[in-house]
């Protein structure tokens, strides 16, 4: 007998959280805390001709991952994703953000709109073999973080005119120079974030926020 209502209960409990669940997400959406508040856009922003605000988004661009492959800013196509740059020799910093980035990427592991892509400042360097035996350190998922190296125009290029960051090769591992912040872009292509990528909090707000983008989307083919 006890059996019996404990499978009713149970049963109840899973008809209760279908029927709840949805429709109190999309209150929390639509409705709820902050009015479930929009994430900024970062950058320049101009009038378009209809009136509407045409914000920046990162140009085209086409890189080497870690496998040798060419990753260009089709792959992100209807993709959220997180760009950061590093190189390989690094010392101190990079390390320590890809430790950072190795949690971004296990809290959506299983999330097939999030994507990680590193950039080295040393492709010099930072062969393809060297870039793979770098994310193998991290366990990199090949198919959702890629490391990638390019020319030096290219790399400085995308980060100064794409994310806003600093860039910069130097002729010894103490030249170098690059930004530790942590770039979140929507499938727009537009900069929705900057975090520290040395400071587990402010990683921690990337990884909320994340989920915050996801939702605003999910808002949006709601309302079509």
């Amino acid at each position: 007998m006890k059996n019996s209502q404990g499978r009713n209960t149970a049963i109840l409990l899973a008809i209760l959280s279908i029927l709840i669940v949805p429709p109190l997400t999309w209150f929390l959406i639509t409705r709820g805390h902050n009015n479930f508040r929009h994430l900024p856009v970062y950058g320049p922003a101009e009038v378009g001709v209809n009136g509407d605000t045409i914000y920046h988004a990162v140009p085209a661009f086409s890189f080497i991952n870690q496998q040798g492959k060419a990753i260009t800013d089709k792959d992100f196509k209807n993709k959220i994703y997180v760009a950061n740059f590093f190189y390989a020799t690094c010392p101190r910093e990079c390390p320590k953000m890809s430790d950072q980035l190795e949690r971004v990427q296990n809290a959506f592991i299983k999330d097939d709109q999030v994507r990680i892509i590193s950039h080295t400042i040393n492709p010099e360097h930072d062969s393809v073999q060297v870039l793979a035996d770098y994310a193998k350190k991290y366990n990199a998922d090949p198919t959702k973080w890629w490391f990638v190296t390019g020319s030096k125009e290219a790399i400085n290029s995308i980060a100064q005119q794409g994310y806003y960051v600093e860039a910069a090769q130097g002729k010894n591992p103490d030249d170098f120079f690059h930004s530790q912040q942590l770039i979140l872009v929507d499938k727009d292509k537009h900069i929705r974030g900057f975090y520290d990528g040395l400071d587990a909090p402010s990683v921690d707000t990337l990884i909320d926020e994340i989920k915050v983008l996801e939702l605003e989307y999910f808002a949006k083919e709601r309302k079509k």
